[in-house]
């Protein structure tokens, strides 16, 4: 019950702030309005004042939002403002293709997944596994979607011709956005299990199980069932992700999807379009979490449910000096790239060395305007990596004081992580204006859903713990058991997850300055130069390899410290 009030709750509230969305920007939505039906129209005040009368928008936004929820109730989505259409039909057809678009991305993850767990999971079984630092799970999930989507609407498309570029007319059309989507997708939630068999192959059963002669295949399936709980509700954050997170993609490749539907109404102010695209965002996202919650309870069962103990503290690796010394080789690369950029000057112009190849002037060459991208990298460096660690800070304590609350948890999650950074960026720069802070928060907001679905997860499994009843029968203190048993087995692997999202914290601020709602040009931010460098790709890829493969590097930073033990000490129930 505390969960559905939640959800009904955010329902409401996100839906009210979309109703009030003319009235927070301080613009008149008459204006908006105008140029959205013709721009070359003059804005006069009769034009003005008929557009009002004909929105009714004399009666104030409160009167607005009230016949839009009544028409709800009828099933009416109202009819848009700049075209005059009905909403529900554009609606339904835009949801309709952007849920074909997940299916695809979604076995895409899939199967990305299965490969990235493949080996660890048999090895495991096997009692020959080894710690595995997940560098490659890492790379693939802060891999930007909108450059593989370009780099494969170039070569796959434009170059080899084997893949339709744009448009969505049959099967094919979906290969090209749904790799882009699937991959980065597929990378955390391979990372994600193989994060929690380390645990499950800790456990006494699977010693038992192998001492009785049970097969490693067995052994591997039953690892596998009992670590997917607490990754299961990661799986449904990500399937309402890859449906309305997908608006680069959707954007790349021209493809008439919701988040595309709800971007366009965004800018037009077309009230009554963006609220039945963000109403269906909502929907679809309570959907998939109340479907995820029933299927891990179902998977738990009574028997696991009592023999549950925490995925979340498992054994620290066992590192050598090659592992220990990843962390230094990757941080010193980066601070070397950025230092070197520090020296030079990002915003010097010289049009005479546009697209100018790398050489010793300029080690990363220059880019369309001819700035020298080396200065640009090293600059963008505090925009980037310095504001995303301060949200992927924010997120994470956020969420392991969320995760407390299972139920709450629960709700919010579904309701945050329904709207995409692109939306919430697009509601929180009409109230603040667009601008570093702006992104900033909007990103935060919908970051720390996916680490407090985890976290809540991660409390209920020690909670049903064996080792925390006897806790309490010896009278053991509430403040002790968490402080002592439960909040250290949350907290090490939530850390973990918040780290190993920083690269995607920084491409979602990267987004967001794309779309003009963030870090504005000409700041050299990472995911600016990485669009920036889109239109010639082709002519001058270095422009674009070089912000990917800073943050490839931020990546692989981020999973070598995320491996990395907090403590070298088991946890007496892990012991």
């Amino acid at each position: 019950m505390r969960a559905a009030l939640t959800r009904v709750t955010g329902l409401a509230a996100v839906t009210a702030c979309v109703g009030l969305l003319p009235w927070l920007s301080g613009r008149d939505p008459a204006l908006t309005v105008l140029r959205a039906r013709s721009a070359e129209q003059e804005p006069t005040a009769e034009a003005l004042a008929s557009i009002r009368d004909d929105l009714g928008l004399g009666a104030g936004p409160l009167s607005l939002l009230g016949d839009w929820a009544g028409g709800l109730v009828r099933g009416d989505l109202g009819t848009s403002w700049v075209s005059g259409a009905d909403v529900l039909p554009s609606v339904l057809s835009g949801l309709g293709v952007s849920l074909g678009l997940m299916g695809a991305s979604l076995l895409v993850a899939l199967v990305t997944a299965t490969a990235l767990c493949a080996e660890p999971l048999v090895r495991g079984a096997r009692a020959t596994a080894r710690h595995r630092s997940g560098t490659a799970a890492a790379i693939l999930v802060s891999l930007p979607e909108f450059l593989l989507a370009t780099v494969g609407l170039l070569v796959l498309g434009v170059w080899w011709g084997l893949l339709p570029t744009s448009g969505w007319q049959g099967p094919s059309h979906l290969v090209l956005p749904a790799l882009a989507l699937g991959i980065p997708a597929g990378g955390l939630l391979g990372r994600l299990v193989d994060d929690a068999l380390p645990a499950v192959f800790a456990e006494r059963w699977t010693e038992l199980w192998r001492a009785s002669g049970v097969t490693a295949w067995r052994i591997a399936a039953a690892a596998l069932r009992r670590s997917l709980p607490s990754v299961l509700p990661q799986l449904g954050l990500v399937a309402v992700g890859l449906t309305g997170g997908a608006v680069a993609v959707e954007t790349v490749f021209a493809i008439p999807g919701i988040g595309r539907t709800a971007l366009g109404a965004a800018k037009s102010q077309d009230l009554p379009m963006l609220q039945g695209a963000v109403l269906a965002l909502l929907v679809l996202g309570l959907l998939a979490g109340a479907l995820t919650h029933l299927i891990r309870r179902r998977l738990l069962g009574p028997g696991l449910r009592d023999a549950q103990l925490a995925l979340a503290a498992p054994p620290p690796p066992v590192l050598g000096r090659l592992r220990t010394a990843v962390p230094i080789v990757l941080g010193a690369a980066l601070t070397t790239i950025v230092g070197a950029g520090l020296l030079r000057d990002p915003y010097a112009v010289d049009t005479a060395l546009r697209l100018a190849a790398p050489s010793g002037a300029h080690p990363l060459g220059t880019d369309g305007l001819g700035r020298d991208v080396l200065a640009r990298i090293g600059h963008g460096a505090a925009a980037t990596v310095g504001v995303a660690f301060a949200v992927c800070v924010v997120s994470c304590l956020l969420a392991l004081a969320i995760g407390f609350l299972p139920s709450v948890a629960a709700g919010a999650s579904d309701i945050a992580n329904a709207l995409p950074p692109v939306i919430v960026g697009i509601l929180v720069s009409a109230a603040l204006g667009p601008g570093t802070g702006g992104a900033s928060l909007a990103v935060a907001l919908v970051s720390w859903p996916p680490l407090a679905a985890h976290a809540a997860a991660l409390v209920q499994e020690v909670r049903a713990s064996g080792f925390l009843a006897a806790q309490r029968a010896i009278g053991s203190s509430r403040y002790w058991i968490l402080t002592r048993h439960v909040l250290p087995s949350v907290a090490g692997p939530v850390v973990r997850h918040a780290v190993l999202r920083l690269p995607g914290i920084a491409l979602a601020l990267a987004s967001l300055g794309f779309l003009g709602l963030g870090a504005q040009p000409p700041t050299p931010e990472w995911g600016l130069l990485l669009d920036e460098s889109r239109a010639y790709m082709e002519r001058a890829p270095w422009a674009a390899l070089a912000p990917a493969g800073a943050l490839a590097l931020l990546a692989g930073l981020a999973v070598s410290l995320a491996a990395l033990p907090l403590t070298r000490r088991r946890s007496t129930h892990a012991a």
